[in-house]
């Protein structure tokens, strides 16, 4: 039993010197990326490339798949891409989960993605996307 403990006492401090600390997401507005625009030269938006953020927004779905999408473009308000004109550019980030993970689809409930965020114009089907994200989580937004 003493070699039992003992062997998890070891094993327990390794891990805690070994372990790398989780760096927090950056929540991140849509009128923070709203700024990104050509008449601006400099914006808070451009500060935000290559960093992990979270963004609250709606889904819209760039699969067929009805439960479960893998990519999607995340949007200020819900609706949007569907049956009117799209946003801005700025105001649309395309997303694609990262080791082929799914996320349940939904056009009209909130949802919080956590990824790594580019400032990059990325083509979508409803136009050009001035964001995308390497998605990591995607969780409901619990406002």
């Amino acid at each position: 039993m003493k070699r039992v403990v003992s062997i998890l006492a070891i094993l327990s401090v390794n891990l805690l010197l070994f372990a790398a600390p989780i760096p927090a997401a950056l929540t991140v507005t849509w009128s923070t990326l709203k700024t990104l625009n050509s008449t601006q030269p400099h914006s808070p938006a451009r500060d935000l490339n290559d960093k992990l953020v979270s963004v609250p927004g709606f889904m819209v779905p760039l699969e067929d798949d009805a439960d479960q999408v893998t990519e999607f473009l995340l949007v200020p308000f819900a609706g949007a891409c569907i049956h009117v004109p799209p946003p801005p550019p700025n105001q649309m980030i395309y997303v694609k989960l990262r080791h082929n993970q799914k996320a349940k689809m939904s056009f009209t409930e909130p949802i919080v993605v956590v990824g790594q965020l580019h400032v990059a114009t990325v083509q979508s089907p409803y136009g050009d996307v001035s964001f995308n994200m390497d998605g990591d989580t995607v969780q409901p937004y619990d406002q």
